[in-house]
């Protein structure tokens, strides 16, 4: 099994839906990756002896997945059942952090990315994967966690990372059903953006909407409207 593989597999069955989010079940996701790839492993990432890293008293995880020998970390704030971050968080909140944000690492490679992308199933055996977009993706999450490095404040790093996201799979989208879809998909996160760093949520708003009237416009042009 390879990362084409990951992406094909419909995993559907092993999810659940929260405050409007779709939840991959964890325990299933790493049973999943360890059939993958009996060599898989997980790391998470401490900070001063903590599971987290401080981020103006709230809590962000680190979360590095590898797997066919290829490392990919994924960021995740410590939040509570409205998805906002929890002040002090506990030892119950942070370990339920770190094994969303393990799942999200697992997205990286394949597995369940098509939730994170809005899409209802997975891709087709049509369809593949490019080196390039790979190695953006992993461009993307270094760029991230160098920006929380040099600049101490991970929270910007992340929600950077979201908004690169969201405007890549923007670009991904085929249709305008699969635009909107995952638009709604992350709208938690998006509301989130826009109360936190409005500049980054206007980026991606702007970069939607330029998308959007692309495929109106291609909508006439086919006289499909």
């Amino acid at each position: 099994m390879n990362v084409i593989d990951l992406l094909k597999l419909n995993v559907n069955d092993h999810t659940e839906k929260k405050n409007g989010l779709t939840y991959l079940s964890w325990a299933w996701a790493w049973a999943e990756a360890l059939k993958a790839d009996p060599a898989a492993s997980f790391n998470v990432h401490a900070f001063d002896g903590k599971a987290y890293m401080d981020v103006n008293g709230t809590g962000l995880v680190w979360v590095t997945v590898t797997m066919f020998e290829k490392p990919m970390t994924c960021m995740l704030p410590v939040m509570n059942h409205r998805n906002q971050p929890i002040p002090a968080p506990n030892a119950f909140e942070v370990n339920t952090a770190i094994m969303r944000c393990m799942t999200k690492a697992l997205a990286l490679h394949g597995l369940g990315l098509y939730i994170y992308s809005g899409d209802d199933l997975p891709m087709q055996d049509a369809e593949v994967i490019t080196k390039a977009d790979t190695a953006e993706v992993e461009a993307m999450v270094t760029k991230a966690i160098e920006k929380a490095v040099e600049t101490g404040d991970a929270d910007l790093a992340n929600k950077e990372l979201f908004a690169d996201g969201m405007i890549k799979y923007c670009d991904i989208c085929k249709d305008m059903g699969a635009l909107k879809s995952y638009w709604k998909a992350n709208q938690g996160q998006l509301d989130d953006l826009k109360r936190s760093h409005n500049d980054l949520y206007k980026k991606v708003l702007a970069h939607f909407t330029n998308v959007k009237k692309n495929f109106n416009e291609k909508e006439k042009t086919d006289g499909t409207v």
